[in-house]
């Protein structure tokens, strides 16, 4: 697999940072030639194109979540975002979430929602199962093809 090295500007990541949270902002992303960084209230930041760094870890840290994120990529029972948009594990704010781990779940039973140009849309279960594991935050921002949870 070919891997270009991508320098990221922690002060462009800094000033970023600082305009989210005085504009209230969920995410900001600017493009610079063909490095792009995104910068999300999900704790993440995303250098594009090939290059993950959460803001919080440290480097081993994402080292072994990028090779976690890798074997659960080939989970049988893994559940993609099927959109670019925000997922939400509960219909409205406050409320109970439609599955935890644990859960019983039928086939096409809603798992959470994806926002979409301001357009909620079901994510239904592919099978029935039980959830093993939700991948995502409540609010997170999802890109097309991004794990979602595991069905057992």
């Amino acid at each position: 697999m070919f891997r270009r090295k991508i320098e990221i500007d922690s002060e462009l990541i800094a000033e970023l940072t600082k305009l989210l949270e005085s504009n209230n902002l969920t995410e900001i992303e600017v493009q610079r030639g063909d490095q792009r960084v995104r910068v999300a209230r999900g704790g993440t930041v995303v250098a594009a194109p090939v290059v993950t760094v959460p803001a919080s870890a440290a480097a081993g840290a994402a080292a072994s979540a990028n090779s976690a994120a890798s074997d659960i990529s080939r989970h049988p029972g893994l559940v993609t975002s099927p959109m670019v948009g925000t997922a939400y594990r509960a219909p409205e704010p406050g409320a109970k979430p439609f599955v935890e781990e644990g859960t019983e779940v039928a086939e096409g039973q809603t798992l959470l929602i994806v926002e979409a140009m301001k357009t909620m849309n079901a994510i239904p279960a592919p099978r029935a199962g039980k959830v093993k594991q939700i991948l995502v935050e409540d609010g997170q921002p999802v890109e097309f093809g991004e794990p979602l949870m595991i069905l057992e």
